[in-house]
């Protein structure tokens, strides 16, 4: 596995954006998990709410800024896999 790999969020073609994929385990549960469980709040928020009436742009925005971490967690999450799939029984 290479050291650093680009998250599938990054806008374009040319990457800004990787992960460490040799930072410790915990620490990359850690950032995944952040990411993963600030979407589920804005959810769960939006959930509690009455009636919600909003466009088609909005609801597209709404969507994106959901994605983009929701995104960022599972590539870390993929990190985690593959090395706990490397380590020896």
């Amino acid at each position: 596995m290479n050291e650093y790999i680009a998250l599938t969020s990054n806008a374009d073609d040319l990457p800004s954006l990787f992960v460490n994929t040799t930072q410790p385990l915990h620490s990359l549960l850690s950032t995944a998990s952040y990411r993963i469980r600030a979407v589920t709040q804005i959810l769960e928020n939006l959930a509690m709410r009455g009636d919600i009436t909003s466009d088609t742009v909005v609801l597209s925005d709404f969507a994106l800024l959901c994605c983009v971490p929701l995104r960022d967690g599972c590539d870390v999450l993929d990190v985690i896999a593959r090395r706990m799939d490397a380590e020896p029984s």
